[in-house]
């Protein structure tokens, strides 16, 4: 910063002594240029290691349009980050075709970021590009990751043309006013060489991810838009929409390309699924079988549903756990619980923005978001299961002493004797749910209760 401060002073005195128009203007444009350049060297470094606290999506379907929101989760970035966030997923932030009113899953130029007059607006839905520069720079000085939302699948808002291989006229001519990445009828399927991949999306263009051409721009050029998104706009990670669209080598040669997390949207319930997708893309995917069950658990009644397989039990370091997110975005019954399985349990959970700003206690959420990130480490044992109650053993590691969490979806208070990793430890209730401070026996037993329609995580003190 001292190097900063000298800069500053030396562009002041230049401004003021100098009667030369040309030389002081283009000495304070050099000393602004260094100082941009020395806070952008800075801004990435001692970032939060992404997975040691919890993620954040930072948006949800229909967001506030005007062009405000990257100036609202600016705003935010400080207290998320004091509360345990390592990472904010931020929507598409490209332009697409229904301009200032899209949610961004529409793409049609890759490098508009809010800057460019088409699609009927110069902003995107969420702002300007020196907005989001602004935000990324924020998140960045706070320790926090910033995760770019890839659609990668589908492209939309082209100009109509001929389509030999289609058999009709199709909307595959792509001229987007950056000059980056023009497409046409030979870069989605059916074209010349390929009729077909994974799958379309909602009548869409579909992207040819095996034409060089569609490979160069998306990963492989300097200026592509993985290493674009690196490079210049400073993404940190990756979370890749609707990865059923195309083969798992497709996001798995993005990510390599540039390297940082990333994140599958691999929409099933199967655990198997989940599991061949995160193998063979190399990298994490969003446990929709976690998801799932736990629909069943809290809005069935019926917490058995919990024992069911996840991709967590899988393999939890490429699960990424959450309640609920901008496509699902329903109530679960008592939401809060659902919460306090993914904060205790392995894998890395994601909250939903509407969950901690506007449907539940933002205490609650800190408080749990504390006990994921100090207490809940090792491995995972399940105690008890019945339809109203579920009891797990964390058993600690990585600096972390473990904990046990008691759910009670019934409408009464409930105890159980339960065997702990502590002997003749007194321990406590980290939620402040229960006032009970008991102490384990020699033998690690010890007798805990849980509230109705609640729960508490216990651990020594």
């Amino acid at each position: 910063m001292k190097n900063v401060h000298r800069l500053l002073l030396v562009a002041l005195f230049i401004n003021i002594s100098c009667s030369n128009e040309d030389i002081v203007e283009n000495d304070v444009k050099l000393a602004k240029n260094k100082i941009a350049n020395n806070n952008n060297l800075a801004s990435r470094q001692g970032l939060k290691t992404i997975g040691t606290g919890v993620m954040m999506q930072a948006f949800y379907w229909d967001v506030p349009a005007g062009g405000t929101w990257w100036q609202t989760i600016e705003d935010k970035v400080d207290d998320w980050s004091q509360v345990g966030v390592d990472a904010i997923w931020l929507p598409p932030v490209s332009k697409a075709q229904n301009g200032a009113f899209s949610m961004g899953y529409d793409p049609f130029d890759y490098y508009d970021f809010g800057q460019y007059d088409q699609m009927g607006s110069i902003e995107t839905r969420f702002g300007s590009k020196s907005e989001l520069e602004s935000l990324i720079s924020r998140a960045h000085r706070y320790k926090l990751s910033v995760i770019a939302d890839i659609v990668i699948n589908h492209n939309s808002g082209g100009d109509k043309e001929s389509n030999e291989f289609a058999g009709k006229s199709t909307y595959t001519d792509f001229n987007p006013l950056s000059g980056k990445f023009n497409r046409t009828k030979y870069d989605f399927h059916p074209n010349d060489k390929y009729n077909s991949d994974s799958g379309f999306f909602g009548g869409f263009p579909d992207l040819s991810h095996k034409k060089p051409y569609v490979q160069d721009w998306l990963w492989k050029k300097s200026n592509s838009v993985a290493k674009y998104y690196k490079n210049t706009m400073k993404f940190d990670g990756w979370r890749f929409d609707y990865v059923k669209g195309f083969e798992p080598w497709v996001a798995r040669q993005f990510n390599q390309a540039v390297g940082g997390f990333g994140v599958g949207e691999y929409w099933d319930g199967n655990v198997d699924a989940l599991k061949w997708w995160t193998d063979k893309a190399e990298m994490s995917a969003f446990d929709f079988a976690c998801y799932y069950k736990m629909r069943d658990a809290f809005m069935g009644n019926n917490l058995n549903a919990l024992s069911g397989d996840m991709l967590w039990k899988r393999n939890s370091t490429k699960a990424v756990t959450f309640v609920t997110n901008h496509d699902t975005d329903e109530i679960i019954d008592n939401k809060i619980l659902a919460y306090a399985y993914i904060l205790t349990h392995e894998g890395y959970p994601a909250i939903f923005y509407r969950d901690y700003e506007h449907w539940l206690s933002k205490s609650k959420m800190n408080n749990l978001i504390w006990i994921h990130n100090n207490l809940a480490g090792g491995s995972t044992t399940n105690l008890w299961t019945d339809n109203d109650e579920y009891i797990a053993k964390r058993n600690g590691g990585n600096g972390k002493k473990g904990l046990i969490v008691y759910i009670n979806n019934s409408n009464s208070w409930k105890e159980r004797w339960v065997e702990t990793n502590w002997s003749s430890k007194r321990i406590k209730d980290y939620t402040g749910n229960s006032s009970w401070q008991p102490i384990t026996q020699s033998g690690k037993w010890v007798k805990i209760q849980a509230p109705p329609k609640g729960y508490t995580v216990w651990s020594t003190k």
